[in-house]
């Protein structure tokens, strides 16, 4: 359940987490319009579409975090995506364990699994993308699927926006949430942390 709480002017939204860093802050009640949690036959279906960005997301390489992503259209997966370096290189280590601090791009040596996944629609079905949904899932060391703290990867925020995704879907601890595009990628550029890995 979504909590709200504060003055009319700022709410926090609570996606169903004891962790606070998962609390999302916002200046605007109209933020309800932007955000749904899926319920009945629309939450079963997408359960469905978050084990297969789990099966997709065993194909990874990263070292330190195996990721998947689907993209649906209709009741059509349009494009797939896991992460990995480029070209599905295996690497002996992660790039991001020896880069400086003060490093100012993405620390990942990885491909981001939404990038693939609409590097994959684009190429095979681009007349499909527009008011699709991507799912995200990331798995935890011992293969199952990890639910998600707020949006924060402005990579791929700005990506799927651009391409016409129109929502972006997330397993929090109490459901599935639906975030337009344009809400999540705002949220992403909100987030602010030091213990993300992506």
């Amino acid at each position: 359940m979504i909590h709200i709480k504060g003055s009319d002017n700022e709410y926090k939204i609570s996606l169903g987490s004891k962790d606070p860093e998962t609390t999302l802050s916002v200046i605007n009640k109209d933020i309800l319009k932007f955000i749904k949690k899926l319920n009945g036959e629309e939450e079963e279906e997408s359960f469905a579409y978050i084990h297969e960005a789990a099966k997709i997301a065993e194909y990874s390489s990263c070292l330190r975090s195996k990721c998947g992503s689907v993209i649906v259209n209709g009741n059509k997966i349009i494009g797939k995506g896991f992460n990995s370096p480029p070209l599905n290189k295996t690497i002996d280590h992660c790039f991001k364990d020896n880069l400086p601090e003060d490093f100012k791009s993405d620390k990942t040596c990885c491909v981001h699994a939404e990038q693939r996944a609409v590097m994959d629609a684009l190429r095979n079905n681009p007349e499909e993308i527009a008011d699709s949904r991507i799912y995200f899932i990331r798995l935890d060391q011992y293969g199952s699927v990890k639910k998600s703290g707020q949006p924060y990867c402005t990579i791929c925020s700005k990506l799927v926006l651009d391409v016409g995704i129109a929502e972006f879907a997330l397993w929090h601890d109490d459901g599935i949430y639906v975030y337009n595009t344009e809400e999540y990628n705002r949220l992403s550029f909100q987030f602010r942390s030091s213990n993300i890995i992506k």
